[in-house]
Parts: structure tokens; C-alpha cells; sequence
């Protein structure tokens, strides 16, 4: 069995200058002399799935290396897939290895690198293993053509240096103000990572069933989307509009960023009506997925494949809407229902050569890793999300009943420390962006960006339990806009759409009045910064070579928003939110979980991994119902809000 350094290690060989044969004499070993095929026993299906990738390989059918990849190029997914099979069927470590460092040098680069980091996380022997931060694998997909042009001459000139790496647009553009938000490397890595760590691809014959996935297809993009209103809110921007299939798209986007191989990424001007993309959808087509998918919920219930019916009025129901919308293999029935937010992405991808005339690579909406920087992407989510929106106001809103905590209740509130924010500046190596050659040395080569941070803080919550012994009890905690960017105070029931999750945590409350002290740190909303290429190589080589394992389980998992992003920048006279902190019963909200309930890591919105998601509520309790009476809420003793403020330092 190998150790987990000596795993980390391998990761990292497999992943260093993935675009230049390897040049590790182990993995070079491998690749010249290894056979998928010569000893069947290393995989659980008998080597069915390799013998599958052999055939295509021998028959010439895999995509050539040295061209751009997406996710949503079906023939490019389909050989991903059929690698991360293969790794996925293998029962032991050198067999996973072996195939990686075999494929790595077969197949194209894009394709390796998603069967890679997909097979790492869903396969158990992956488990200790930190992938390495994408922006600085493929750092083409992260940094503007301009940099990465620097980049090079500083290899050719071998001369060092670090480049600032600056948002897209100009003053001009109005979206320049949030581009910080959309163009976050971190938030970046959560978005891509999460549709890593619940692909629409999966299914449950590849191992386990992913628990709550089409809610939490919801619950995350809400939040995205909730998230950029804040930022939008912080600059003087009203929230963002929602795409209409047959009105223009008013923001234009020029991404100035390149594909390593595959040119530049297309431009999409202002102002242009949606157009039919050819070989992937008429405008008509969505339009009319977008309609069946209102009638279910309107009916409140779906039609299956054999057309019988399921309700979705009831509390799974959300989980099946999300299944058709994203349009997963979970659906019940793509047949009918489409395939709304995946065939979106791809037609808002195109509009700049809908025909194919100018053969243009795909669009920055076709990356789950480049999305984000559109502006069009969040115009696009809050469509979405206002289809979900119109699924929970079906359903009644909760009663004084439904959110009592009987004998628990929430005394007081209050923040330890100022929340402020500001901009601090991060490093990342940009050494994978450029070529090697045989007798030119690597020269250190960095990009420098800015990136929103706070300072770290403590919520201070006082409970009374009457109850009489211990109780577990689950805290859950939102940040809501008071106001609109018009100065409007916002009603309970427009507000509660609008709230972004901070936190939520299990913890035993003792009998008696007691306050509960947790950090900001600690969120499970929230992950830390991932440490860099070099670092994680630097540790795994320490740890192979001194003979000791490598512990680096707090960074196992890269879904989650950056820690540093939990707060909305705000302005500088600052701005004043509405802190709302919910006590609810713990051992009902964790019925049927084991384990101690500390999930410690990103289980709000990226689950725990192989395991059901450890609360039974619905996700943005008790937040996701309308709220058409805010006296339900006044009158509830372990539902508290108060007024906080957050400046931001400039």
C-alpha cells in the first residue's frame, strides 16, 4: 500500500508541465512499457473499461494533444470518461498510477488532466490526496493573454518576474466594479471543483449515489448569484437582471484571455439577440424546455420516461427540479425536459460564432473554470434560480409551529472584532504556462492579482436551553441586504431570497444560558487558501524522503467559497447588513447521521464526500419559504437578527 506522500508525489509528477512529455524516469518507465491490459486483476471490472480505451486509442478515434478541451464537447467528455473508468475500476494505487502515467502520454492534456482530478476525488484511493490548484496547472484558463505573453519572454530572456495580473474591461464598463467577484481565482476553483465533486455526468454505477446533488445544484448557484448582488450592492450597481431567450443580452464580453493550444477566446459584442447555435440548439427549443419545466412546476409534478407521475410538492421535490434543469443523469426523463442549464451554456458560448463560420474555440461559458469571468454567466444563474423561486413559493410558508425550538432560545448576538474588509495581493507561478527546452533553465515566473480578504472575526451567541440536559442543536447563520441600491428597505420576504449563507454548525448546548464563541475561520461554507504547486510538492518530497507521512486533510477538499470571500466587500462609510442566527433541533436536523457531527471542512455547500449531506432540512432553512407575515418570525425565541455593519478598507 502506498503512503500517502508517495501518492501526493506521484499526483504531482503526473501533473507538472502537463503539456511536455513527463520528465520523471519512473513515469517515462511507465509510459514506454506498461500494458493497461496485461494483468486484468488490478481493476474490479476485469479490465472491461480499458480494453474499452485500448480499442479507441489502437483505432486512432482519441482526441489529438496539443488542442483545447471542454467539458461540454461530447466526444472530448466521452474520452475523459472512458480514462476516469479506467482509474476509477482500479483496486490498488500502482494500477491508478500506471494508467495515468501511461494515458498522460496518450491522450490529449485537457482530457488527462479531468480524468485525473475527478478520479482522485471520487475514487477511495485518492483519499489524503490535495490536487494541486488548477490556476496553476493550466494557468492559460486563469490568466489574461498579456501575462501569460510576459510569462514567456521571461523564459526566453531568463529574466524573473512577478506580472500584475489586471480585471478585464475598462472604467467604462460599468461590470468592471464586480469583476474582482467573477474573476476571483478562488471562487474560480469552488465553482469548478463543485461541478467536479457533483458532475452531471455521473452515474451511480461508477460507485455511490451523490446524496442531495440536484438541491445542491440549486442551493450552490443561489448562493453564487446571491453573492455577486452583494458585490453589485457594495458598488453602487443594482442586482443583476435575468437572461431572456428572446430579448438582446446587453453586456458584451471580452474575456482577453487564449487557449494554450486553440487561439483566443471568442468575444461576444453588446447588445445582440440570442441566435440558433448550429449542432447544438434552435432558441425555440429552450423556450420550450423552459415551458416544461414551468408546467411541472405549475402541476406540481413531473412526468417520468413511462410517463407516470412524480409530486414535487413535496420536500425531495426541489432535488428532482434541479435533476432536470441542470439535466443530469439522475433526470427522470432528459427526454422531455432537456437539457436547460447545460445546452444554455454552451448557446450563450457561441453567440459570438454561432455558425461555426469563423471556426472559433469555445467560449469562456463552455469552462466550468473560465464561466464566472461573463458577466452573462450570473444573468444566466438568476433565470435559473428565479425557476427554482417559483417552485418553493408553491409550497405553504412555515408556521410559528414549524420553527419553534421549544426550550431552546437565542439571547443575544454580537460580532467579536470590526468586520472589515480589503484587497490583499496573492502570488501564483505561472511556470506551467510556458515550455521547456532542453538547455533552458526554469526562471521564476509569477502572476500577482488582487483578491477581497476580511479580517478574521467571532460570532458571539448567547443561548438558553430549558430543556433540561444537553441538546444538540444546529446553528445556522445568513447575512441579509437591508436595503436596495435605491435605499428602499427591503421587506422580510424580498430579503430572505437574497441572504447568503455564512455558516452552519452542530454543537451540544448544555442546560442553562451559555454562549457559543466560533470563528469566522471555521465556517463550513468557507475553504482555506490551497497551498501552491511547489509547496505541495516541496512537502510530499520532504515527506517521501524523511520517511514520514503527510497530513494535508485540511486542504483535501477545494469546493467551497474562499474563506477570505465569506464577506461582501461593503463600501468605505460602510454598510449595514442584517445578521439572522437560527437555532434548530439538532437531533432531528442529524436523524439517521452517525459520527460526531463535526464535519468539520465545506458540508454546507459541497456535501461530505461518499456520504449522505449531514441535514435533513431543506437547504436555506428557514430562509427558502416566502415569508408573506414577518410576525411568524418576530415571535420565535430561537430565531434572532440584529444589525451589523462592514466597512471596507480601500
Amino acid at each position: 500500500a502506498s503512503s500517502t506522500a508517495h501518492k501526493q508525489q506521484d499526483i504531482n509528477h503526473l501533473l507538472d508541465k502537463i503539456y511536455e512529455d513527463t520528465k520523471y524516469p519512473d513515469l517515462q518507465e511507465i509510459a514506454k512499457n506498461f500494458n493497461p491490459l496485461g494483468d486484468t486483476s488490478m481493476y474490479n471490472d476485469q479490465g472491461a473499461a480499458a480494453e474499452v480505451l485500448m480499442k479507441e486509442l489502437n483505432d486512432h478515434r482519441l482526441l489529438e494533444q496539443h488542442h483545447w478541451y471542454s467539458l461540454f464537447n461530447a466526444r472530448q467528455r466521452e474520452e475523459a470518461l472512458m480514462l476516469f473508468a479506467v482509474l476509477n475500476q482500479c483496486k490498488v494505487w500502482y494500477c491508478f498510477r500506471n494508467n495515468a502515467a501511461y494515458f498522460r502520454e496518450q491522450m490529449n492534456e485537457g482530457e488527462f488532466v479531468y480524468a485525473l482530478y475527478v478520479g482522485v476525488i471520487h475514487s477511495k484511493l485518492g483519499d489524503g490526496i490535495v490536487l494541486p490548484p488548477l490556476y496553476e496547472i493550466t494557468p492559460h484558463m486563469f490568466t489574461n493573454s498579456e501575462v501569460i505573453d510576459k510569462a514567456y519572454s521571461a523564459k526566453m530572456t531568463q529574466k524573473a518576474g512577478t506580472f500584475n495580473v489586471s480585471f478585464t474591461g475598462t472604467k467604462k464598463n460599468k461590470e468592471q466594479r464586480v469583476a474582482y467577484f467573477g474573476e476571483d481565482i478562488g471562487m474560480n476553483i469552488h465553482h469548478v471543483t463543485w461541478h467536479m465533486d457533483f458532475p452531471f455526468w455521473w452515474q451511480d454505477s461508477y460507485g455511490n449515489h451523490l446524496d442531495r446533488k440536484g438541491e445542491l445544484f440549486f442551493w450552490v448557484h443561489h448562493q453564487l448569484t446571491a453573492r455577486f448582488d452583494f458585490e453589485r450592492l457594495s458598488n453602487w450597481l443594482d442586482p443583476v437582471d435575468e437572461l431572456h431567450w428572446d430579448r438582446i443580452i446587453r453586456e458584451g464580453f471580452a474575456p482577453l484571455t487564449s487557449y494554450k493550444y486553440g487561439g483566443e477566446f471568442p468575444v461576444r459584442p453588446d447588445n445582440i439577440h440570442f441566435e440558433d447555435v448550429d449542432g447544438v440548439a434552435h432558441v425555440h427549443d429552450m423556450e420550450i424546455t423552459e415551458n416544461r419545466i414551468y408546467e411541472a412546476i405549475d402541476h406540481g409534478y413531473i412526468t417520468a420516461t413511462d410517463g407516470h407521475t412524480i409530486d414535487i410538492r413535496q420536500p425531495k421535490g426541489i432535488e428532482l427540479l434541479g435533476d432536470i434543469i441542470e439535466s443530469s443523469m439522475y433526470s427522470p426523463n432528459a427526454q422531455y425536459y432537456g437539457s436547460l442549464h447545460n445546452t444554455a451554456h454552451v448557446m450563450l458560448g457561441r453567440q459570438g460564432d454561432p455558425h461555426g463560420k469563423f471556426n472559433l474555440p469555445p467560449g469562456v461559458m463552455e469552462h466550468f473554470e473560465t464561466a464566472t469571468r461573463d458577466p452573462s454567466f450570473f444573468r444566466l444563474h438568476k433565470y435559473m434560480d428565479n425557476i427554482f423561486k417559483k417552485h418553493t413559493d408553491s409550497f405553504p410558508p412555515y408556521t410559528h409551529d414549524d420553527l419553534e425550538f421549544a426550550g431552546m432560545a437565542v439571547d443575544g448576538v454580537a460580532i467579536d472584532g470590526e468586520l472589515i474588509t480589503f484587497f490583499d495581493e496573492f502570488q501564483y507561478s505561472l511556470i506551467n504556462a510556458v515550455d521547456s527546452g532542453e538547455s533552458i533553465e526554469d526562471v521564476e515566473i509569477n502572476a500577482r492579482v488582487h483578491r477581497l480578504n476580511h479580517k478574521e472575526f467571532t460570532y458571539k451567541i448567547t443561548v438558553s436551553n430549558s430543556i433540561g440536559s444537553d441538546h444538540l442543536a444546529t446553528f445556522r447563520i445568513f447575512l441579509c441586504p437591508i436595503e436596495d441600491n435605491n435605499g428602499i428597505t427591503l421587506t422580510l420576504d424580498k430579503e430572505r431570497w437574497l441572504c447568503i449563507e455564512l455558516d452552519k454548525f452542530f454543537q451540544k448546548v448544555p442546560s442553562g444560558t451559555h454562549t457559543i464563541h466560533r470563528s469566522s475561520k471555521d465556517s463550513s461554507v468557507t475553504v482555506p487558501d490551497m497551498p501552491s504547486f511547489h509547496s505541495l510538492k516541496e512537502q510530499a518530497d520532504n515527506a517521501v524522503n524523511g520517511g514520514s507521512d503527510l497530513d494535508l486533510s485540511a486542504y483535501e477538499r477545494s469546493c467551497g467559497i474562499p474563506e477570505r470571500m465569506l464577506l461582501p466587500k461593503s463600501k468605505p462609510e460602510g454598510m449595514e447588513f442584517n445578521l439572522f442566527v437560527a437555532v434548530t433541533d439538532g437531533d432531528k436536523d442529524t436523524e439517521g447521521h452517525n459520527g460526531d457531527h463535526d464535519h468539520g471542512g465545506t458540508h454546507a455547500q459541497c456535501g461530505v464526500h461518499g456520504e449522505a449531506y449531514p441535514d435533513n432540512r431543506p437547504l436555506g432553512y428557514p430562509l427558502e419559504r416566502r415569508i408573506p407575515d414577518e410576525r411568524v418570525f418576530d415571535g420565535v425565541p430561537n430565531i434572532k437578527h440584529v444589525v451589523v455593519k462592514i466597512v471596507h478598507h480601500p
